[in-house]
């Protein structure tokens, strides 16, 4: 499959050098179409990020507004990494390196997703771009992601424990899938992002003291996640 033994060579070509340049622009502004702040900001005038935890995504603007536009709100962060992670795999074809070019795309998304320039820098934690993601790369990525991200979701209640779940594991499964260097230390990026993003939760979880989810919207004086 195309992506595996890259060599270098192919890369730093000047026709390489563009579709690097070219992609990881696009693939950048492309994440930085943050559902929930667009939603939040731009349709119910009250931004999403001054409220609950302050985090741009997906948990809290439900937990914040709840109702039919948390729908739109997924379908902008699954279809930004859907248009992504295929016009990477399509640019770099031309270079037999269609796997490299999903994992670069689905980078710079990520990136655009969590620091919007637009938006302050002041984006998403990247999880449901990033689940759409492993879905795009490979079935068994997929399958070990969100496996293990609903069954700690569904068991513990705590969203950010499933997520923590994906992004490790996304690394660890990409290198058994595409056992190549370059795709490894990309697939760790992508995972060491979204782990990054989600220390607050991590440090809370350990202190037991993080929010469990409900299906119910909270209170927006004193229930959302702090």
């Amino acid at each position: 499959m195309g992506g595996i033994n890259i060599g270098f060579a192919q890369l730093v070509t000047l026709w390489g050098g563009l579709l690097l340049l070219g992609i990881a622009i696009i693939s950048y502004f492309l994440g930085c179409f943050n559902g929930a702040v667009i939603v939040s900001k731009y349709i119910l005038r009250d931004d999403v990020r001054n409220h609950g935890s302050g985090n741009a995504g997906l948990t809290n603007f439900y937990r914040t507004f709840g109702g039919a536009l948390t729908l739109v709100v997924i379908l902008c962060d699954v279809l930004k990494a859907v248009v992504a992670v295929l016009l990477g795999a399509w640019a770099f074809g031309t270079l037999d390196l269609v796997v490299f070019g999903k994992y670069w795309a689905a980078l710079f998304c990520l990136l655009g997703h969590m620091f919007p320039c637009m938006f302050h820098f002041k984006g998403g934690k990247g999880i449901l771009s990033g689940g759409t993601i492993a879905i795009m790369m490979d079935w068994r990525i997929a399958l070990v992601v969100w496996g293990g991200f609903l069954i700690l979701a569904v068991l513990t209640r705590y969203v950010s424990l499933g997520s923590v779940w994906a992004g490790g594991s996304f690394p660890f499964i990409s290198w058994y899938c595409y056992p190549d260097p370059v795709i490894v230390v990309l697939a760790f990026l992508v995972g060491g992002l979204v782990v990054w993003q989600h220390r607050a939760n991590i440090r809370r979880l350990l202190q037991g003291t993080e929010n469990k989810f409900s299906l119910h919207r909270k209170d927006q004086k004193g229930g959302c996640e702090k």
